[in-house]
């Protein structure tokens, strides 16, 4: 470190930081908390944070140059250490910190235990003292219906306190109970403790499907109606049917003694989803989702033991088993603190399923994740108010003049070395313009930077071609860009400015995004533009690149399945539609060419002997090219497409 770095102000002495597990806290000048974290080795862990500036990540140079104070807590176990981060986590929210927060707000079913005479309730409110809760459940209009079947199964108290107090202190029934609306004591037709055997019951099934009181209900009904007590048949046999429209709402997934929960995780460069299910007595009883902004040093372990530590807050306990799509690094400590919360009822245990029904509702999980992580993209991108301010942001990141109304961004896309096509798409107003995108094909280049070269060419080229006419002749861009983006980092922006300087274009600017780090580098410039990551200028690049990688990887795979076509249609006996149903049958190049010939011979239109001419000519063209095909193909940063 440097004389002058501001971490040797509150740097401790080797020394002075114990070797034993615990929580240390960073903090800035007015005492508010920067970042908590948890350490086997307090000392090693502490020490990572006093290395270098070029070593340490974006995020944690930027969390330094905050920070005044650093100070720890020692605790006597690992398990000890997880859970104290957790509650200081959940108390301070240290803006440094992965922060899990729901994509909305969910209605729970709730039983308010703690009154006299507990209510069923739906309710978003989650810290109801003494209540019981069940869910969270997607649709509020489908819990409705299934409180009206509950209250109907199980009649129990409805109406408000106010009503209750007044109804017990007269003797006279509250207005819900002469109508028959209410069942608690207040109605004057069973007891307190009558009343409070029933809400256990409702409990028990709400919590794992009991399906005694079904069986009690039926056993009734059937004396009742024995015995020609017919509206206690009919209101019993009610209340049984009931039962089990409650149970039909609930798919059953897995056996009905099984209690779990399933975490699935999708995560980007900038954002994470989380998912879980809440499986009680073998059915779905609830569900629910969070979305995090993603920073460079969080794994999906890590966000994965911080979203299984929030799902069980508060009065939430955790069922024995929960499946998650792969181990968090801290999996002994985190079993330890969840398996504190439920002592009387045995350890948690965390598991991967590999196969079985449990490994479908896992891909349910993760599939439902990857959609929430879409909804939350895309209504990022479609409010005006963030498009707006990433487009200022952007201009000020980039030391522009004017906003970035129009940006093109071109992308390279080959098959290890072969095959180089590029695209160019246009977002105009932070929205994609699909009609203006552009595909390029490049017959001849030594490397990436030269497809880079020449794609800039040919748009500056169009560029200057409108500036000195005034006019866009046919086929040429009517609008100029205000800033240029191409994908990659210094090398290709060097590539691109070189093709801007030489068509003396001087009006537009340019920049690149490097993959990973997603820095933005800027024409002679040594050193990146880091934007924070959770800006919305960086989110707007991210999409844009992202969009001229998949149109390039679409134009290059559109030419390989006409290229392969084009040699197939050569064959004697093989016309367009034959070639047609063949590619279809085999679904791609790479499978065509190791299929046998029985395969071939199977396959839609051809016998025996078309199959053999197929496999010879085939053969006779597997020079390097045809290896290289079936070998998958790359994009420019050498990222595998397929």
């Amino acid at each position: 470190m440097s004389p002058d770095d501001p971490r040797l102000a509150f740097r401790p002495a080797q020394g002075e930081i114990p070797t034993s597990p615990g929580v240390y806290r960073f903090s800035d000048r007015h005492g508010r908390v920067l970042y908590i974290g948890k350490a086997k080795n307090l000392r090693a862990r502490l020490a990572n944070y006093f290395q270098p500036e070029h070593s340490l990540m974006p995020r944690t140079r930027t969390m330094l140059m905050l920070a005044a104070k650093l100070d720890w807590t020692v605790v006597a176990t690992d398990t000890e250490s997880l859970v104290l981060e957790h509650t200081w986590i959940t108390e301070f929210k240290p803006p440094f910190n992965v922060q899990f927060k729901d994509d909305k707000s969910y209605p729970y079913l709730a039983v308010t235990l703690r009154e006299e005479a507990p209510r069923l309730i739906i309710t978003r409110n989650e810290r109801i003292r003494g209540a019981r809760y069940f869910g969270p459940y997607p649709k509020v209009w489908a819990l409705r219906e299934t409180t009206a079947l509950l209250q109907q199964a199980f009649p129990i108290r409805t109406c408000n306190d106010a009503d209750y107090k007044r109804a017990m202190q007269s003797g006279r029934p509250c207005l819900a109970g002469q109508i028959g609306r209410c069942s608690g004591p207040c109605s004057q037709k069973l007891s307190i403790e009558q009343h409070r055997a029933r809400v256990d019951e409702l409990v028990s099934f709400l919590a794992g499907g009991d399906r005694s009181h079904l069986k009690r209900l039926q056993r009734a009904m059937r004396e009742a109606a024995a015995e020609q007590r017919y509206e206690d048949a009919a209101r019993l046999r009610d209340q049984a049917q009931a039962v089990e429209h409650v149970m039909e709402k609930n798919a059953v997934v897995l056996g009905l003694d099984v209690n779990l929960d399933v975490f699935g995780l999708r995560a980007d460069e900038l954002a994470a989803a989380a998912h879980q299910f809440i499986i009680r007595g073998g059915r779905i009883r609830g569900e629910r989702s969070w979305i995090v902004d993603v920073e460079l040093d969080d794994s999906p372990g890590t966000l994965l033991e911080q979203v299984i530590q929030s799902a069980y807050e508060g009065d939430r306990e955790p069922p024995p088993q929960i499946l998650v799509p792969q181990l968090p690094d801290n999996t002994p400590e985190l079993e330890e603190a969840l398996s504190a919360r439920r002592p009387r009822q045995g350890r948690v245990r965390l598991h991967v399923p590999e196969r079985g029904d449990k490994a479908q509702l896992m891909e349910r999980a993760v599939l439902n994740a990857g959609e929430h992580l879409i909804r939350h993209k895309l209504k990022r991108a479609a409010d005006l108010t963030a498009r707006t301010d990433a487009l200022a942001e952007l201009q000020r990141a980039l030391g522009m003049d004017e906003a970035p109304l129009r940006i093109e961004c071109i992308d390279v896309s080959h098959l290890q070395g072969t095959g180089v096509v590029a695209s160019l798409v246009v977002f105009e107003d932070g929205l994609p313009a699909k009609g203006a995108y552009r595909k390029y094909r490049i017959e001849q280049t030594r490397d990436d930077t030269d497809s880079i070269h020449q794609v800039v060419s040919r748009r500056a080229a169009q560029l200057r071609q409108l500036r000195e006419s005034g006019e866009a002749p046919s086929g040429i861009y009517r609008d100029r860009p205000q800033l240029l983006i191409v994908d990659g980092g210094e090398p290709q922006v060097k590539a691109a400015a070189r093709a801007l300087a030489e068509a003396g274009i001087t009006d537009v600017a340019l920049c690149g995004i490097a993959k990973r780090l997603e820095e933005i580098w800027l024409p002679g410039d040594p050193f990146p533009v880091i934007l924070p990551r959770t800006s919305e200028a960086l989110f707007l690049v991210q999409r844009i690149r992202d969009e001229a990688h998949r149109f390039a990887i679409t134009f290059q795979r559109q030419r390989r399945s006409t290229s392969i076509a084009s040699r197939l249609s050569e064959i004697p006996g093989l016309g367009p539609k034959r070639v047609q149903a063949l590619l279809k049958h085999f679904g791609s190049v790479a499978r065509l060419r190791s299929a046998t010939p029985a395969e071939l011979a199977a396959a839609p239109g051809l016998g025996p002997k078309l199959a053999e001419q197929v496999l010879a000519h085939l053969s006779s063209e597997a020079g390097p090219a045809a290896k290289l095909e079936t070998s998958g193909s790359t994009g420019s940063d050498g990222e595998e497409l397929e």
